[in-house]
């Protein structure tokens, strides 16, 4: 029998896989495949009955578009090897600027020879906000633009601390000082209290962490500070034509990982109208994103 809609694998089934699970089984137009998740203590409560659960995605026979539920440096390695199937990937990756830049270029080329496609930092930040500050830069060409997120926990942050030797658990908040400034305050879980001052010093120097204060606690138990809200403050001040004093403001509080799961589902729908290649959020038309057509969209949205 045939699965109706673009068929759906959510790779990695943590906090964000979830949200993507519940995304897609909100949207009219896609179908759950599976799920794939080596670690099977990960696959709680919530997991939609009758959903396969395979630790190798081509397990799942045949699949549209594969959305990447996976901690940042994870990304590159496991979406090369799904793009190399022809399978089109979507992910959050969540390092701005040069990094993301390099990953798109090179599944670019993979989805030039396999016809699939690649959306990269498809979250909300980078991606949906990365849309809104490209809109506010078009309307507003000359201008300072700041971002400034939090209070929250970053999901980012807190897995590369995760992923550290000797770090039993971790959370990182980031909390906002103003105008795009941040300060990252982590707490750890160690294995041996000794490594307490390597540790530190390991992740201050981490790229995640360098260019911001950061202030580092050990504590015996994270769980009690867990809190999956989140957010960000875009402001722009800029002259439009040769007109000064433009100011405009975008707030966004969310639940992170619902957000960021959704907004990958949305962009999974994207990728089934664009050509092969590797792409961005900036480079999308918005309306693919949407469970609906172009005419309706026009007509409810414009």
């Amino acid at each position: 029998m045939s699965v109706p809609g673009i068929k759906i694998a959510i790779v990695g089934y943590g906090n964000v896989g979830r949200g993507a699970v519940d995304a897609v089984q909100t949207s009219s137009d896609m179908t759950l495949v599976g799920v794939v998740e080596p670690d099977r203590s990960q696959v709680q409560a919530g997991m939609p009955e009758g959903t396969p659960v395979v630790d190798d995605i081509r397990q799942l026979g045949t699949i549209d578009a594969a959305i990447m539920c996976l901690r940042s440096r994870m990304v590159y390695e496991h979406a090369r090897s799904v793009l190399e199937m022809g399978v089109s990937t979507i992910d959050c990756f969540d390092v701005h600027g040069a990094e993301l830049l390099a990953m798109k270029r090179g599944f670019h080329e993979i989805c030039l020879r396999t016809g699939a496609r690649a959306i990269t930092g498809a979250g909300w930040d980078p991606g949906t906000d990365s849309v809104i500050r490209s809109i506010m830069l078009a309307m507003t060409p000359r201008g300072l633009t700041s971002t400034t997120f939090g209070p929250g926990i970053s999901m980012g942050h807190t897995a590369a601390v995760k992923s550290l030797p000797g770090v039993r658990d971790a959370l990182s908040l980031t909390i906002p000082v103003g105008s795009g400034v941040h300060r990252r305050q982590v707490y750890v879980e160690l294995e041996d209290r000794a490594q307490e001052e390597e540790i530190r010093t390991v992740i201050r120097n981490d790229p995640y962490f360098m260019n911001d204060e950061t202030t580092v606690d050990v504590v015996e138990d994270v769980t009690p500070l867990v809190d999956h809200g989140h957010g960000a403050r875009i402001e722009r001040v800029g002259v439009a034509g040769k007109t000064h004093n433009q100011h405009m403001r975008y707030v966004v509080r969310c639940t992170n990982p619902a957000l960021t799961g959704q907004v990958m589902v949305a962009a999974a729908r994207a990728a089934m109208k664009m050509a092969p290649g590797a792409y961005t959020l900036i480079e999308i038309p918005p309306v693919f994103m949407l469970d609906m057509d172009t005419d309706e969209a026009v007509s409810r949205l414009v």
